[in-house]
Parts: structure tokens; C-alpha cells; sequence
């Protein structure tokens, strides 16, 4: 049974007819404060701030994991099924694509292919793989929809000079020019107490999608394929200032970190599923010095 979850009273039912951005952050040639930020990033830094040191400062490598290969599957093959016509955007022509796309992301990342110790392994992932993509055909009927952009990236700046950018899973549009952001996730629905950190990823690309287009989105919609559950948002022009300033304060924050090298640890349950919790001090681990910094390098100018 399909579940549909309305944040915020939304009574946005109807379709519309006829991740890993490689950094995410970056900093600028002082390393002070950060350029641009990604939802991901931004998310990362909320969580543990150490975590962000990781990916974005020491640059650790992250090889993929099943679940996070499953999701890059999933999400090209919903991509490239839109490339059919209306009529053809069946379950069967998206499994078709599952093959093909799998090929392609493995000659693309070696790393996906060395996943997996033997046959079972990857029948048992690629089960689940057609599981997700299934789960999407209980939530909505593709025939009936035609995507303005698909694998979208969007970037904007600031008046205080951070940059957000992202790439947004698919964008729909009405003919009276309403816009929809949809986002597929092949991981649980979140529990109730956690759907504002789901909804934070939505809200970035809206305020990315209002500061470009002069419009504000009229839905976000998450889409969670394995649960069979749609979680839906209208968002205001005060969600989108507050998510502004919220931003813009985490750009202040991790340029302040950068500047002291006070890259604390959040220790919380997520930690079960770090890749770096072997490192981290709050269990024990030795940090690995930071990165030198050039010597004509400034301490950050605040935002404004």
C-alpha cells in the first residue's frame, strides 16, 4: 500500500501532465571560508563537523558501498527511463535499462565491480536494486509525466558570496508554471523526528531553484521507492529566508573551524556507520595532522 505523507498541509496530489557531487564544498585559494556548499555538505558539517574535516579538508576516499552503489543504479536507471516515449515507460522497459546502466557505472568506477564476493552476493544486491526501482512504479505512473530537467545542476550566490549548488534528481513543471523538486531515495522513510533533516536537502535546492528563477517551488517530494512512501512539502517564502540564514551561518561556522582547526567530533549513533570512526578520537582513534596551509594564507573574512 502506497502511503502518502502531506508536511505542512500540503494538498498537492495530482502529477504533472504533457549523491555525489564529487566535493560538494570547496575552498577558495585562501582555503578560507568555503566557496560553495551542497546539501550533502552542509549536512555532513550539521552532523559532525570532524566528518566534514574528512571529506572536504583530507579529501579520505570513500569507496562505494552496496547501498550507496544501489542508489547510483536506481537513480540513473528512473533517469534514463524518461528517455522513452510516454508509452514505453513501463516497469518492463526500467528493467531493461537495469543491465545496460549497471555496465556503464562499473566501466565508469572499477570500484563498483570489485563490490562483491561472488555471484550470490550480486544477485541478492541486484534483486533489491529491482526491488527499488518496482517501488517506484507503486508511487507514480511515468506515462503521465514529462520532466522539465532531469539530473539538474543548479548553482547560485549568495549576497554574502557563498555559492550553493547541487544536482537536483528531476524538476517538474505545470503549465501555469508551477514547480515541482523531486528527489528518489532508495534508503527508510525517516521517522517523524528526523523529517526536517530530510526536508533540509529539499529546501536547499528550493532557495537555489528561488534565487535563480524568481519562483518560488510549490512541492517537494521525496520519494522513498523501498518503503512505498512519498513525502511531500510546500515550502514559503520565511522556510526559504530561514534556510538562507541558516546557510549562511554554517559558512561561517566552517571557515571559523578552518581558522582554529577545531574540527570537533559529534558523537551520536550515526557513528555505527561512519567510514572514518576509526579515526576519530571519541573512540579512540589518532586524528591525521591537517593539511598544511600556505603561508600566504589569511585567516577567513567573515560573512556579511
Amino acid at each position: 500500500m502506497v502511503r502518502l505523507r502531506n508536511v505542512g498541509g500540503l494538498p498537492y496530489g495530482c502529477a504533472v501532465d504533457p549523491e555525489y557531487l564529487p566535493a560538494g564544498a570547496g575552498f577558495g585559494p585562501t582555503a578560507d571560508p568555503p566557496l560553495t556548499l551542497s546539501p550533502s555538505r552542509a549536512g555532513d558539517f550539521m552532523t559532525c563537523p570532524l566528518l566534514y574535516r574528512f571529506r572536504v579538508i583530507d579529501k579520505i576516499p570513500e569507496p562505494p558501498t552496496p547501498a550507496t552503489a544501489r542508489g547510483t543504479l536506481v537513480h540513473a536507471v528512473l533517469e534514463r527511463l524518461f528517455d522513452h516515449p510516454a508509452p514505453m515507460r513501463t516497469p518492463q522497459a526500467a528493467h531493461g535499462l537495469i543491465t545496460p546502466e549497471w555496465d556503464r557505472l562499473s566501466a565508469e568506477n572499477p570500484d563498483l565491480a570489485a563490490l562483491f564476493a561472488d555471484d550470490s552476493e550480486r544477485q541478492v544486491w541486484f534483486r533489491e536494486a529491482s526491488a527499488a526501482v518496482d517501488g517506484y512504479f507503486t508511487l507514480e505512473d511515468p506515462r503521465r509525466l514529462e520532466p522539465a530537467e532531469r539530473e539538474c545542476y543548479v548553482e547560485t550566490e549568495l549576497g554574502s558570496g557563498l555559492r550553493l549548488r547541487g544536482y537536483i534528481d528531476r524538476l517538474d513543471m505545470t503549465p501555469a508554471g508551477d514547480i515541482r523538486i523531486v528527489d528518489y531515495k532508495t534508503g527508510r522513510v525517516p521517522r517523524e523526528a528526523y523529517e526536517a533533516s530530510a526536508l533540509f536537502q529539499m529546501k536547499f535546492y528550493a532557495l537555489v531553484i528561488w534565487r535563480l528563477r524568481g519562483v518560488i517551488p510549490r512541492v517537494l517530494q521525496l520519494m522513498y521507492l523501498s518503503d512505498g512512501e512519498v513525502l511531500r512539502y510546500s515550502p514559503d517564502e520565511a522556510d526559504l529566508l530561514a534556510t538562507q540564514r541558516k546557510l549562511e551561518a554554517l559558512w561561517e561556522a566552517i571557515g571559523k573551524a578552518r581558522s582554529t582547526g577545531d574540527w570537533r567530533a559529534r558523537p551520536s549513533r550515526l557513528c555505527d556507520w561512519c567510514r572514518h570512526k576509526a579515526l576519530c578520537p571519541a573512540w579512540g582513534g589518532t586524528l591525521p595532522p591537517l593539511p598544511e596551509r600556505r603561508p600566504a594564507e589569511a585567516a577567513p573574512a567573515q560573512a556579511g
